[in-house]
């Protein structure tokens, strides 16, 4: 395997020639070489969701995917989500709703529930909890981070609690 390998990665739709060790990750990429921190590591071991990012716009563990494989595919990360300094109104919901606490599961549960969105743009409340099992929160309980997501959807059932 060569030492290192020249790649593209168009992160948050600019694109970024890049040499890398092919054993990288997405993760340590984002972080430590592009300074896209919003992308926490936590587990190493694709449990617990805090460094969820999109790539080709399905939901993917960067702690465990190896970079050269986003080579020439379009990745989005949270820092994405804002459009000209406006919050999405993903983000905006978890302000209102109150859906992040220490915010350090809030990148992930934000790219998560992005890709749900994307998806079903008008999901159940047992889809946003489908949809959003992979992503652990020490913090808030789930609840508002859930009402965040029905909110961002216009779908929020009151009726569902």
């Amino acid at each position: 395997m060569p030492e290192t390998v020249d790649l593209t990665l168009t992160i948050n739709h600019r694109r970024h020639p890049l040499r890398i060790e092919p054993r990288e990750t997405l993760g340590d990429v984002l972080r430590d070489r592009l300074g896209l921190t919003g992308t926490k590591i936590s587990c190493d071991a694709q449990v617990c969701g805090a460094c969820t990012v999109l790539v080709d716009d399905l939901a993917v563990s960067a702690c465990t995917y190896l970079a050269i494989d986003a080579d020439e595919r379009s990745v989005r990360t949270v820092e994405g989500l804002a459009t000209d300094g406006a919050l999405s109104p993903l983000q905006q919901a978890f302000i209102d709703h109150a859906g992040f606490q220490c915010g350090f599961c809030t990148p992930g549960m934000l790219m998560a529930a992005t890709a749900l969105l994307e998806e079903d743009p008008d999901p159940t409340r047992e889809a946003v909890i489908h949809a959003l099992e992979g992503n652990l929160c020490r913090c808030t309980g789930y609840a508002q981070i859930i009402d965040a997501v029905l909110a961002a959807a216009g779908g929020a059932r009151a009726d569902a609690r």
